[in-house]
């Protein structure tokens, strides 16, 4: 018998929440951000998956490659944009958009050699001071790109929200009027809204949204999970139990005797540790899921196992599944335990712990098929 560590991928799951950011946002299109392996869940795999959507958003030129390899043609855009003058002869030929977040990066598009010309999304910084132009260089900078041969017609325009993830923060509204002052006087599309955006700021549902966390079916909010905001969680992570022992009041458990039982009580192995992902500085009392039944865990994580208590699962026996988040048990809940967020719970999943995933199906719809061999040809910036 393998080791019963494994993640689930439901692309059902995955459907399902697309369509969710369809119904809140029907007039606009949809850029399913799927940067850093899709949060963790199969960069060619999500892609099509959400081969529904409008365009992709990657962070890198090695994530663009990749889908372009795996035959995908759609929309994709460089959310960091070029790092180099010399990206650029590459981002022509695999035919990507590009975010322009700096006065360098419009520079680089004025020097560039004669050639297809690229679509650009200018970024705005509006207040949360990351990437971003200046408000008040943001008329200049796009003037010129309005005037560079190298850019294609039209300019987006992009700007980022700080911390729409809490409702009602004042800063969303200041950074939307920002966004419309410095941009009042140009014409082009809009792109503000993430997931926390679309869900609770309607005003920032422009021509384009851009939802990341919430399409693998998670919330972006604090105070509610998944199933709250009509999501459906894509991962779960599961093992089993491949120990249970009885062990006496006052006894440690695990690594630095950090937890020592209250009473006499069984406790369990589970197969899954940080070497898997599973965040070490979980503390004791994270949930998972014993037979669908809520248990803990107890003491340290290890590199390959969890210890957890069966109080409340005293018929549990080896080879009992565990689930450690995702169906059942919401991710968010175990990330306020381990101190952090879910979108770092999801991306830290190593590949020993195998892949299975639901809902794919051979016959489904392709991202716009594109053969990579054809892109050793310059081609025009048409979405494929």
């Amino acid at each position: 018998m393998s080791r019963p560590a494994r993640v689930v991928i439901d692309l059902n799951a995955a459907r399902a929440n697309l369509a969710r950011v369809r119904t809140l946002a029907p007039r606009s299109r949809v850029v399913a951000i799927i940067k850093a392996d899709a949060y963790g869940h199969g960069l060619t795999r999500m892609a099509r998956a959400f081969a529904d959507a409008d365009a992709f958003g990657v962070a890198c030129l090695e994530e663009a490659v990749a889908l372009r390899r795996a035959g995908v043609g759609k929309r994709i855009i460089l959310l960091e944009g070029v790092f180099d003058a010399e990206e650029l002869s590459l981002v022509r030929q695999l035919r990507l958009d590009t975010m322009v977040h700096c006065p360098e990066q419009v520079a680089m598009l004025e020097q560039a050699p004669a050639g297809p010309p690229v679509p650009v999304w200018l970024k705005i910084d509006t207040g949360m001071h990351r990437l971003g132009v200046d408000p008040a260089q943001a008329s200049a900078l796009w003037q010129r790109l309005d005037e560079c041969h190298a850019v294609a017609d039209p300019i987006r325009l992009v700007t980022h929200f700080a911390n729409a993830n809490a409702r009602g923060d004042a800063s969303v509204e200041r950074q939307l009027a920002v966004f419309a002052d410095s941009t009042g006087a140009m014409s082009g599309e809009r792109c503000i809204a993430n997931s926390a955006g679309i869900i609770a700021v309607p005003r920032a549902r422009a021509e384009w949204v851009r939802p990341g966390l919430m399409l693998y079916g998670v919330s972006p909010f604090a105070d509610t999970v998944a199933v709250q905001e009509g999501l459906q969680p894509v991962m779960t992570v599961r093992s089993a139990l491949i120990a249970v022992k009885p062990v006496r009041r006052g006894e440690s458990v695990g690594y630095g005797c950090t937890w020592a039982c209250p009473e006499d009580m069984p406790i369990g192995v589970v197969a899954i540790g940080y070497g898997d992902g599973y965040p070490r500085h979980c503390e004791s009392g994270t949930p998972m899921l014993v037979n669908g039944m809520r248990a803990a865990l107890i003491g340290r994580p290890s590199m390959d196992m969890l210890i957890v208590d069966l109080r409340n699962v005293p018929q549990a026996r080896v080879g009992d599944p565990v689930v450690l988040w995702g169906e059942g048990l919401p991710v968010e809940e175990v990330a306020r335990h381990a101190g952090t967020i879910p979108y770092e719970l999801l991306c830290s999943v190593r590949v020993r712990a195998r892949f299975e995933v639901i809902g794919e199906v051979t016959a489904s719809p392709d991202p716009g098929t594109l053969d990579w061999e054809e892109l050793s040809e310059p081609v025009d910036n048409g979405i494929v």
